[in-house]
């Protein structure tokens, strides 16, 4: 890695995992789940710093002091709004991830555009309502992100970053692009077992899993 790139978040990283180093755009296979995936990157990137823990199902902070990073103090404020009762054991975490995920997204892709490792274009769908997406931009971090994530793969996720990585790529649907092929299976059984093993990645593939099941049942129903 070059010594002059910038250090990542866990959230910055999944999300330039989530663009073609090759095409510059976006991996079609993380569509809308992007968002549940940066919230649990978030997640995770508190947990392996010590602030969080996750309890019965709900995320507990166990250090209050904010983040120097910004999208990071962002979500444990909102992780720590005062209350009594249920409120005291934290929020769910399925429930956190789903609310979380816009705006955390938001925060991150803007972040990456300011440092210039993606840029915005401004569209229209069929000529009328606008719209923006997203591409690799000058600063090209995608590369470096998935050359770092190649090096993990071959060391079998031996770090525990790595790892998270790992099972947030499975949960929001890219591990078949990082890994592609019959070939490869085996490794993207790996990812998925990372996965289950893997609370915040977990909330994350539930999330997603819901917008499936509705989408479904939405076309189902005309």
């Amino acid at each position: 890695m070059n010594a002059d790139a910038p250090r990542l978040t866990l959230p910055e990283e999944l999300v330039l995992l989530s663009f073609d180093p090759v095409s510059k755009r976006k991996l079609w296979r993380a569509g809308s789940s992007l968002a549940y995936g940066v919230a649990g990157a978030a997640l995770a990137e508190l947990r392996l710093a010590g602030r969080v823990v996750e309890e019965g199902g709900r995320v507990r902070v166990t250090n209050p002091l904010p983040p120097d990073e910004p999208l990071l103090a962002t979500a444990m404020a909102s992780l720590q709004r005062p209350g009594k009762g249920a409120r005291d054991r934290g929020p769910r975490t399925v429930a956190w991830v789903r609310s979380a995920s816009r705006h955390l997204e938001e925060a991150c892709l803007t972040r990456l555009v300011k440092s210039g490792a993606l840029r915005v274009e401004p569209r229209r769908f069929l000529g009328v309502v606008p719209y923006r997406r997203h591409s690799v931009g000058p600063v090209d971090l995608t590369a470096q992100t998935r050359g770092r994530f190649e090096l993990a793969r071959r060391g079998g996720f031996a770090d525990p970053r790595a790892r998270a990585l790992a099972a947030l790529a499975s949960a929001i649907g890219i591990s078949g692009a990082l890994c592609p092929g019959w070939g490869r299976r085996q490794e993207r059984q790996a990812m998925h077992r990372l996965m289950r093993a893997d609370w915040a990645a977990r909330a994350v593939h539930k999330n997603r899993m819901r917008d499936s099941a509705d989408a479904g049942g939405s076309g189902g129903g005309g």
